[in-house]
């Protein structure tokens, strides 16, 4: 399926202040050439759960997460989806395989109502062989994105399940939500694909910080009531 059957919206400026191509564009280039760029840049809206790319489709545009939250996963052979990351707005880490490979090596879905930018690759790539400054900082971006990943799947996978769940707790509150209370944007079985657990396990583990007093579950609405116990099961774990 083309990620761009869809309705959208065509763009003649890439105006987000946090955008991360603006940012690469506006180091590198000229303000013409970066119009140039933003010109065939296509604005696409996602519902909760509405795939935006599928594994094996081909890479015809650079994506650019501009509102929402996205995960990015694979599925296996037993059909079981591995999801490798979540990423929200203007993070590069679903950008990984774009400029080596002809086809998505993995999906990307919304886990929240998300805005998409679709920038042909082809200008992408006329603009990085014209400038080296421009695409020495691609490299970058793209260098940190990996390790990031990289980093993230070894942090959860040196703790016991317990570490494993508070970690991902903290994650949400602290760089999704900025928020002790936030809504849980995945449901507990994402949970365990992300974190290599059981759904069970996870239940479970929740169970008990609630009991704990640890946090408060109310159906998806999560509250953190003592962040210093869960930090240091995070650490400990």
């Amino acid at each position: 399926m083309d990620s761009l059957n869809k309705k959208s919206t065509k763009g003649s400026v890439c105006e987000c202040k946090e955008c991360v191509l603006r940012e690469l564009m506006s180091e590198s280039f000229l303000e013409n050439e970066s119009k140039y760029v933003c010109k065939s840049k296509i604005e696409k809206n996602y519902k909760k759960g509405e795939v935006i790319v599928y594994e094996g489709e081909e890479i015809n545009n650079l994506i650019c997460i501009k509102e929402g939250l996205i995960k990015i996963y694979r599925t296996l052979n037993n059909n079981k989806e591995q999801i490798i990351s979540i990423s929200k707005a203007f993070d590069f880490s679903y950008l990984l395989n774009v400029f080596s490979d002809k086809k998505f090596n993995y999906s990307i879905s919304a886990i929240e109502d998300s805005t998409v930018c679709f920038i042909l690759l082809e200008n992408i790539k006329k603009m990085i062989y014209k400038n080296g400054d421009y695409a020495l900082s691609v490299i970058n971006k793209l260098s940190f994105a990996s390790n990031k990943i990289i980093n993230n799947f070894l942090e959860i996978h040196s703790r016991n399940l317990s570490g494993r769940v508070a970690l991902i707790l903290l994650f949400f509150s602290r760089e999704i939500y900025k928020s002790n209370t936030f809504v849980l944007p995945v449901s507990r079985k994402e949970i365990a694909e992300l974190i290599g657990m059981t759904t069970e396990n996870v239940i479970r583990i929740m169970s008990e910080f609630r009991n704990e007093n640890i946090i408060r579950i109310h159906t998806k609405e999560i509250e953190i009531k003592d962040n210093k116990r869960l930090e240091l099961i995070m650490e400990k774990g």
